[in-house]
C-alpha cells in the first residue's frame, strides 16, 4: 500500500533574492524541489544547511532538481533585516532563490515556516515533481542521505520513504536554544 503525501503548501515569502521573478512551487512543478529553511544566525543554518544546499545546487541538474532558500525568522527580528540578509547571501555566495518568510501579524513565526510546520531551524523539505510534501526534516541531515533522497525522487515517482528513521530522528533531540544541533522554536 502507498503512502498518500498531501501537496506541499505554497510558499509565504516577501520579497524574493537571486532570482528576476518571484518563485512558486507551481512553477516549479515537474521538478523534485529541496527548500533549506534557514535563519542567518542559527549556527547550524551557517555551517551545515546553506553550505548543504549550496552543495545541492552543484550536484544536480537545475533541470530535475530546484533548490530554494527560505529565510524564516522567528527570533532576533530587530537584526535579521533584508538589508543584512543581502549582504550574508552576497558575502556567502548563495546564488539560489532565497524567499524572506512573511511575518505573521501577532506571532513571532513566519506563515511558510507555520504553514509546513516547522520545528526550528535549519529544516530541509523535498517535494516531488508532482509537488508533493515528501519529507520535512529539522535539524541537521546528513549529505548522503538527502543526495540519496533527491536523487529517489528524481528518479522515480514512488511513494517510499526517503531517508531511515535513525537519521531523520536525529533533529528530535535538539537541546534548548541554538547549538551545533539548529535552533529549535520556543
Amino acid at each position: 500500500m502507498s503512502r498518500i503525501h498531501p501537496p506541499a503548501p505554497e510558499l509565504q515569502v516577501e520579497r524574493w533574492l537571486n532570482t528576476e521573478a518571484p518563485v512558486t512551487l507551481e512553477s516549479l512543478r515537474g521538478k523534485v524541489v529541496v527548500l533549506h529553511a534557514f535563519q542567518m544566525l542559527c549556527p547550524a543554518c551557517a555551517t551545515h544547511g546553506l553550505p548543504q544546499a549550496k552543495k545541492t545546487r552543484q550536484l544536480f541538474a537545475a533541470k530535475d532538481v530546484a533548490v530554494i532558500g527560505l529565510h524564516s525568522v522567528f527570533e532576533h527580528h530587530e537584526v535579521m533585516t533584508p538589508a543584512a540578509l543581502e549582504a550574508f547571501v552576497r558575502e556567502y555566495r548563495y546564488v539560489f532563490p532565497i524567499g524572506i518568510d512573511r511575518p505573521s501579524p501577532g506571532s513571532s513565526i513566519p506563515q511558510t515556516m507555520r504553514a509546513y510546520q516547522f520545528q526550528g531551524t535549519p529544516s530541509v523539505v523535498l517535494i516531488d515533481r508532482q509537488g508533493r510534501l515528501r519529507l520535512s526534516h529539522f535539524g541537521l541531515l546528513d549529505d548522503m542521505a538527502l543526495g540519496a533522497a533527491i536523487g529517489q525522487l528524481a528518479a522515480e515517482d514512488v511513494a517510499a520513504p526517503l531517508i531511515a528513521d535513525a537519521v531523520r530522528d536525529e533533529g528530535a533531540h535538539a537541546n534548548e536554544g541554538c547549538g551545533d544541533a539548529g535552533c529549535p522554536v520556543g
